[in-house]
């Protein structure tokens, strides 16, 4: 009897570690990006905030915050779209998300949203200030990268959207 439910046990162990793997799979075999926003703060003495150099050919050091207010988990879908001759990232959020992209647009006109990734490379790439409140969970930047590394950065964060909206991450 016991040797059943050992076995019953082993299978099921068996079956999860089987169904956790296709997750990490799906993922190591399509390509898969981060994206994370930090927001600007003034310099302290306190360890929560740094300074990074945003934009390659004439960096902007900005002190942001270590800690991401909005990440990839909160995207729903990216893409890239042309805008006036040129090339622009679209990154639409879940309602988590939009609620707290309003809530940080609301509270910080005049501050800059540095936006980091990793997508074979990782680096920051972007620094929008917040003119507006933004409502619809919508945030478009024009990325400080080539047209090629902006989709392959929305292709990850795609794939990554897709396996966190079917629960498996």
């Amino acid at each position: 009897m016991t040797a059943r439910l050992f076995r019953f046990n082993a299978y099921l162990f068996a079956a999860l570690t089987a169904l956790l793997c296709v997750s990490c799979e799906t993922l190591r075999k399509k390509e898969a990006s981060t994206i994370r926003f930090h927001l600007e703060v003034n310099e302290d003495a306190s360890r929560r905030s740094s300074p990074v150099p945003v934009y390659r050919a004439n960096p902007m050091n900005l002190n942001v915050q270590n800690s991401p207010f909005l990440s990839e988990a909160h995207v729903v879908k990216a893409s890239v779209v042309d805008a006036m001759g040129a090339f622009q990232i679209m990154i639409q959020f879940d309602r988590r998300g939009t609620w707290i992209l309003e809530q940080y647009t609301t509270a910080n006109k005049g501050k800059h949203i540095a936006i980091f990734s990793q997508f074979g490379q990782a680096r920051w790439l972007a620094a929008p200030e917040i003119t507006k409140r933004i409502a619809d969970g919508v945030l478009v930047f024009t990325p400080d990268a080539t047209r090629e590394e902006s989709e392959r950065i929305v292709l990850g964060l795609n794939n990554v959207a897709k396996v966190a909206q079917k629960g498996n991450l």
